[in-house]
Parts: C-alpha cells; sequence; structure tokens
C-alpha cells in the first residue's frame, strides 16, 4: 500500500521534478531564453519590474501553495528524486529526446574552454590573463583572430605591446595555427612550429602566396631560382598544412560562455554573486490569479486550462529560485575550501571531490554534479567552469596533498624551464619531482605531458647557433618507439 502511493506521487510530481532537474543543469542563456518562452506561451506569467516583486510572489505563492497541499507530499522526500538516476522517469521508451539528462555522455570541449585550460596554465599575471582571455573570446571556430590587435588594445584600454604577447602566446597553443588573423600568417605558424621557418615553404607562403594560389609554379621557380620540382615538393608539402586549424577539432559552442556566477572581492571578503541581471523577473498575473481566487471564471474548460498554466508558473518560479540558492550555496563552500586559488591562483588549487562538497552542503552528489558542468564562474583569477575546482590529489612524502592541475602545473613549469638543447625526459621530471616529495608514477609524468600537448624530448630539441652561426647541437631525427 505504502509503495503504490509513493509511486502514485512520483507520478503525480514526475513532470515538475524534472523541470526542477532541467533548470538547475541550464546555463544561464538557455534559462534565459526558456523563461522568455514561457512569457510569451503562458498567460498567468508577466515580467516583474523588480527582484522585490518577485520574491513578494514568491512569498505568497507559497503560502498559498501550502494551504491546498495534499498532506502525503509533505512526506516525500526530495532528495531521494534527485538522487534517483532515472528507473522510473527516465526509461528509453517513454523518454523525449530534451529529458535525456543523465544518459548524454559529456561533450568534448569547445575550442573556447581548450584554449582558456591553455591560458590559464601559462602563469600570467591578472592582466595579462583577462588580455588572453579576450583574445581567446574573439577567436572564431575555425581558428581564426576576428579582430587586430589595435581593437584589442582600444577595448582594453592596454598597450597594443601587452596584447601583442599575449596573443604571440596564444599563438603557441594547440591546435597549431590557431589565432592567426589571415591564411597566410596561419600557415606560417604552422610551418614555424614544424621547424621549417628556414624552408623554400615557408618563403613562399610569405612571399608568394597569391603565387601559390594561382600555380604560377614557372613564375615562382624563376622568382626564387630554383627548380620546378623544388616549387613542388615545396607546394606538396604546403597542402599538408591545415588552413582552418580548428575546424572539425572542437564542439561548436550553442552558446557564447556567459558566467553563471561572479565571485567578488569586497573588503577583505570573497562574495558569490549571482550573474542573473539579463534574466527577466518573473510574476504571476495579478488578474488572473485574482479571477481564479474568486470563482469568476464560468467556463470549466478555461478554468481548467488557466489552473494548469498557474500550477506551471509557480512551479517555474520556485524552480528559479530553487537553482538560484542552490548554485550560490555550492559556490560559496567550494570559494570556502579553496580560498587560497581566489587569493594566489592556480598553484593554490587544493584537491576537492563532489563527494566532500555535497556532504559539506547536505546535498547529493547529482546535484553537485548538475551545478558544476557547463556553466561558468568569473572570478578575480578569469573565468572558469565550475567543475575546474574539483579535482583529484597527489600525495606529497610530507603528509598533505597537491592538486592534480598543480602537479600538472609543476611539469608544464619544468619543461617551459628546461635547456631547448637538452630537454628533460620524462624519466629526468619524474626524478625531479620526486625530489620535491611529489609522489605519481613516469607513466603519469607521461600522461599529464600528453595532457598538456606537449611533445616527447626528443621532438622538443632546439637547434643552439654559436656566436659564427654555426650550430652547436643538431636535430634528432624521431626514432620509431617514444624512448622518451
Amino acid at each position: 500500500m505504502k509503495l503504490d502511493m509513493q509511486m502514485k506521487l512520483q507520478m503525480k510530481l514526475a513532470p515538475q521534478l524534472i523541470q526542477s532537474l532541467k533548470l538547475l543543469q541550464m546555463p544561464i542563456l538557455k534559462l534565459e531564453q526558456l523563461i522568455r518562452h514561457e512569457l510569451s506561451t503562458n498567460p498567468l506569467l508577466e515580467e516583474a519590474e523588480t527582484a522585490e516583486e518577485q520574491d513578494e510572489v514568491l512569498s505568497t505563492s507559497t503560502d498559498e501553495e501550502k494551504d491546498q497541499s495534499d498532506p502525503q507530499l509533505d512526506k516525500i522526500n526530495w532528495e531521494d528524486y534527485l538522487r534517483d538516476e532515472g528507473e522510473f522517469y527516465f526509461k528509453p521508451e517513454r523518454e523525449k529526446e530534451e529529458d535525456r539528462l543523465e544518459k548524454t555522455p559529456v561533450s568534448e570541449k569547445t575550442l573556447y574552454e581548450h584554449l582558456l585550460d591553455q591560458i590559464h596554465l601559462s602563469r600570467l599575471k591578472k592582466e595579462e590573463t583577462e588580455i588572453g582571455e579576450y583574445i581567446i573570446g574573439n577567436i572564431d571556430e575555425n581558428g581564426y583572430l576576428v579582430c587586430s590587435a589595435d581593437e584589442i588594445a582600444s577595448a582594453l584600454d592596454t598597450s597594443k605591446e601587452k596584447v601583442a604577447k599575449i596573443l604571440s602566446l596564444i599563438q603557441t597553443f594547440d591546435p597549431t595555427g590557431v589565432g592567426a588573423q589571415d591564411l597566410r600568417e596561419s600557415l606560417l605558424i604552422q610551418l614555424k612550429e614544424k621547424g621549417f621557418e628556414d624552408s623554400l615553404a615557408f618563403r613562399i607562403v610569405k612571399y608568394h602566396l597569391s603565387n601559390l594560389e594561382k600555380k604560377s609554379f614557372t613564375q615562382l621557380s624563376k622568382t626564387l631560382g630554383v627548380s620546378f620540382e623544388e616549387v613542388q615538393a615545396a607546394m606538396d608539402f604546403i597542402k599538408t598544412l591545415n588552413p582552418r586549424p580548428a575546424m572539425g577539432r572542437f564542439t561548436r559552442p550553442a552558446s557564447p560562455v556567459v558566467p553563471d556566477l561572479t565571485v567578488e572581492e569586497i573588503g577583505d571578503e570573497l562574495v558569490v554573486l549571482h550573474n542573473d541581471k539579463n534574466v527577466p523577473r518573473l510574476r504571476i498575473n495579478h488578474t488572473y490569479r485574482e479571477l481564479l481566487k474568486k470563482g469568476s471564471i464560468s467556463s470549466e474548460e478555461t478554468k481548467t486550462y488557466l489552473v494548469g498554466k498557474l500550477e506551471k508558473a509557480r512551479w517555474l518560479l520556485n524552480s528559479i529560485n530553487q537553482r538560484r540558492s542552490t548554485m550560490i550555496k555550492v559556490m560559496e563552500k567550494i570559494v570556502e575550501e579553496q580560498k587560497e586559488f581566489f587569493e594566489h591562483g592556480s598553484s593554490h588549487l587544493k584537491p576537492l571531490t563532489m563527494e566532500a562538497i555535497a556532504e559539506r552542503v547536505g546535498m547529493n552528489v547529482a546535484t553537485i554534479s548538475r551545478v558544476a558542468n557547463g556553466k561558468y564562474v568569473q572570478t578575480p583569477q578569469g573565468i572558469f567552469e565550475i567543475k575546474y575546482f574539483f579535482n583529484t590529489g597527489v600525495p606529497r612524502e610530507k603528509g598533505e596533498e597537491l592538486s592534480k592541475r598543480h602537479v600538472k602545473q609543476l611539469v608544464f613549469d619544468l619543461i617551459k624551464q628546461e635547456d631547448p638543447a637538452s630537454p628533460l625526459s620524462d624519466q629526468q621530471i619524474y626524478a625531479r619531482l620526486k625530489k620535491e616529495g611529489i609522489n605519481i608514477a613516469r607513466r603519469t609524468v607521461s600522461k599529464y605531458r600528453e595532457e598538456l600537448k606537449i611533445m616527447p624530448a626528443r621532438f622538443r630539441k632546439r637547434i643552439v647557433k654559436t656566436e659564427t652561426g654555426d650550430s652547436a647541437e643538431e636535430t634528432v631525427t624521431p626514432p620509431s618507439t617514444d624512448s622518451t
């Protein structure tokens, strides 16, 4: 009997619960779109002029619902619904595409996210990071910068030299060729990265790209004083380069990245604010509500329709309010746990799991996951996806733990500071970390290096020229197997 009652209540509450879960999972732009759609289709909803009006409506709605509620509903454990991964609500034969929340795998990163990860690993000053984020925000899906350094400098009220410095850094990022303003620049970046800066192909792209596009190989051979075959060979090599360095490699973002939350330093405190200034404030239409309350509607069909719309409007209002309070509560706890990161940067990021935050805020892990995935926060250190703050720990001999991202940063720093003529092997990096009391396996070093898009030592070896111009070191021909 009890089980039967529970199932009936589940069936009654399923649509509203699904709506609450969907709202919690939505990034701010999609939430804004949904609200505007509801405003245009639900006559019981209208836009409030102030946040206070919305809060008043929420309070009134809550009081009215208490009077009209089924006493059995008070016994429902709402956290059980959030914890339930879908045996009842998400059966494949019943689900709609838009309700497929639990089963959708996390998509691969967008180009924007991929470049942000790299800029945040570069240990720049705050101003430099902001310049980098602005540049990345103006790189299109093909990998090209859509504005000039002058325009960026003007927009940020900074010098062109500072912008050029950060742009040069971004142009070393993966994918090779990213951040260029035109085809010539992108191809030159790719050739330079491959070590062909002194090649015939480089000269052709830099000075004679128009001849190349016209396939004027005979003219090129005369101009450059080389054979037709050499021009053809250079052309064949240039064809291996990517004219659209980011095309097809990354998820196409459905919308621009807009942070849901902001962490600001106010006095000596870090304060979490909700970035919902562009989201319409809602309230229940007073006229319709009074008509329903006084029983002034004679048509049962109309009354049923309006009651349904009223119920839907109230659930939407409460779901929005719940989403906001849940996100702020979770982010406040993250700020508390990762305070040193927000004050000093990524090198101070601590190990932190969703399970730990769930326990501390009294929610379940599924709820924390919905808050963390696909939503961003603006911080004094830059813009981050909320899930960035969750990472596993690496033990040290002293008993403390370092975050995985911090150890990865150490690997990045060691490689950045290495002698180009004698780059560090993974074994040498492993030994240096071990000397610092960081206990990770050599294969983990290799994994972190690969995640950082850094090639093995033998491919990083550079030609170092003496004052006379002779090569003191030679590039090493890549062997067939990795011995790094």
